[in-house]
């Protein structure tokens, strides 16, 4: 086996034991506390952050303007109308030749 697809694998394992662990942990309280509750909810805030920030700061100037109207239009629309624009204003900037 190719080292690509043994970490392929890999990768695919470990994503499998994290989701199937975290859920036989929540699985194991009757209720869960109010702390472990607000630090499960600010989660994907974290994520959004940790994966558009990089972008925001090492990107060109059209990704930059992407990033700042996603925000604008996630007050508006739904999220995943949010990411298809996103996606599609960043694609034709990037055809243009502006990214």
């Amino acid at each position: 086996m190719s080292e690509t697809w043994f970490l392929i694998l890999a990768s695919a394992v470990l994503t499998y034991l994290t989701r199937v662990g975290g859920y036989l942990v929540l699985a194991r309280l009757e209720r869960v506390p109010p702390r472990l509750e607000a630090a499960l909810d600010a989660v994907p805030a974290a994520v959004l952050t940790a994966i558009v920030m990089p972008v925001f700061m090492d990107g060109d100037m059209a990704e930059k303007v992407v990033i700042v109207l996603c925000a604008v239009f996630a007050l508006r629309l739904s999220l995943l109308s949010t990411v298809i624009v996103g996606t599609i204003l960043v694609a034709l900037a990037r055809a243009a030749g502006l990214a």
